[in-house]
């Protein structure tokens, strides 16, 4: 029987060994094995590695080898000052802030020297204080009208540009005082040259527009800043009258003018030399409204008028009452209080603020009319003097704090210029209404102008917060 082919035995061929598979496979990384780190480029080294020739330090961070620093960072104390704790000491390390203030401070001195000079001058020469004080008042009365446009001009052309020309014009107005005084020129000219001096730049008003700018969005650095400029004002208006009589007195009648001619100009060239700190110069896309339509402005304005009837006041009755060395005290307990105020955080309600401090002038400024109706010895006076200073620079720190607020950046140095003219005019009505007192009612009755003053201050603050609470209602 014939066997198919299928199913016929064969002898299997020798097994040959299986060639190798070529084709890539996919790498598989053991479970436990360590990942790998990402390859650098040498030319796109990260900053983080050492550099070349450089020993790293090696250290184990979360599983992972690096390069460690070779030296600890620097923590407190360690590499860099701790600032200071004195909030005018960080004040004044504000980068060109000691500069423009030095200057500011050489300028402003001869604003408490000139008016004295001047009555001195003129009185020791033609013999009436009635010629010189009239004089002096024009003058007052001329730089009232004149300052807020100076202050304009400074807003608009900037401080340097302005407060230089402005200065130097003043300057030649002291100086040709000197010249008709001494060559027994006409009255009427010692009214002209006096009157020539109204172009002095508020050399603090853009002091205190240069701290806000300086430390715009910082309430707390504004407010040291303020109390510092209003502490400085104190001081020039303690320094300067004694500073001036003694010059008169001492070489010539002439001496306290000429120093202050010679110290206004000097400190305004150092203070517009500052460029750096000098605030930008805004560009008025569309004529603004003048800061004396600002809503609460006006308020404030009368605020600052009463609060010069109290300054002029009390001059003039203390002046009548004790003499005038005893005006001393008062500026030295505001200065002091100013510096104390500085150095404190008070509440954030700025409006609260100053009503508080006006209810605490007017209760202190009764001192010294306590004492004066007792017939109080002259310590006692002296210190009750010194305490009803210590209410008014807070008074002044936070009105000024105000102003800045209700006034346009653009428009800074006219808006406070135009707190210093109220301030200037309450002065003046002040003294004449303390010298109406004195000469009618004695000068211990004097003393109530003052505390009438500050308690008028206060009812006009008090109804502004009224008035604009009620706005704020509708």
């Amino acid at each position: 029987m014939p066997i198919s082919p299928a199913a016929r035995p064969e002898t299997a061929p020798a097994a040959r060994p299986a060639a190798p598979d070529r084709r890539p496979r996919p790498h598989v990384r053991p479970e436990n094995a360590p990942r790998p780190g990402p390859r650098v480029r040498p030319d796109r080294a990260p900053a983080s590695l050492p550099a070349p020739g450089v020993t790293p330090l090696l250290a184990v961070s979360g599983g992972q080898l690096v390069a460690a620093p070779r030296s600890a960072p620097a923590g407190p104390g360690r590499g860099r000052s701790r600032p200071s704790s004195n909030p005018y000491l960080r004040l004044l390390a504000t980068p060109g802030a000691r500069a423009f203030t030095a200057g500011n401070l050489i300028a402003r001195l001869p604003m408490g020297m000139l008016s004295v000079s001047a009555v001195i001058m003129i009185a020791g020469s033609r013999g009436s204080y009635a010629l010189a004080g009239a004089v002096t008042a024009t003058g007052l009365a001329a730089t009232a009208v004149v300052a807020p446009f100076t202050a304009r001009l400074v807003d608009r052309f900037g401080q340097a540009r302005v407060a230089v020309p402005a200065t130097a014009l003043a300057v030649l107005g002291s100086l040709a005082l000197v010249l008709c005084v001494h060559h027994d020129a006409p009255a009427w000219t010692l009214f002209a040259a006096y009157a020539a001096t109204a172009t002095t730049p508020n050399t603090g008003g853009m002091s205190r527009a240069r701290w806000a700018y300086l430390h715009r969005g910082d309430p707390a650095a504004l407010h040291t800043a303020n109390s510092f400029e209003q502490a400085a004002d104190e001081l020039c208006f303690m320094l300067g009258p004694v500073l001036a009589a003694t010059l008169c007195g001492a070489l010539f009648p002439e001496a306290g003018t000429l120093l202050g001619a010679v110290l206004l100009m000097t400190g305004v060239l150092v203070f517009a030399a500052q460029r750096a700190t000098e605030p930008p110069v805004t560009p008025r896309t569309k004529p603004a409204a003048p800061p004396l339509r600002t809503p609460g402005m006006p308020a404030l304005l009368a605020v600052f008028l009463a609060t010069g009837a109290v300054f002029g006041a009390m001059e003039v009755v203390s002046i009548a009452h004790a003499g005038g060395a005893i005006l001393a005290l008062q500026a030295a307990g505001s200065c002091a209080a100013g510096l104390l105020y500085g150095s404190l955080r008070p509440a954030r309600n700025v409006h609260l603020r100053l009503l508080l401090c006006l209810a605490a002038m007017t209760a202190l400024m009764s001192l010294p009319l306590l004492a004066a109706a007792g017939s109080a010895s002259l310590p006692v006076l002296a210190l009750c003097l010194l305490l009803a200073g210590a209410a008014t620079a807070p008074t002044m720190v936070t009105g000024m704090t105000l102003v800045q607020r209700a006034t346009l950046p653009e428009q800074l140095n006219e808006g406070m210029t135009l707190a210093v003219t109220a301030l200037l005019g309450g002065i003046a009505a002040g003294a004449a209404a303390g010298g109406w007192l004195v000469e009618h009612a004695g000068t211990a009755s004097g003393y109530a102008a003052p505390m009438s003053a500050a308690a008028l201050a206060l009812v006009i603050a008090a109804a502004g917060t009224a008035g604009r609470r009620a706005t704020r209602a509708v």
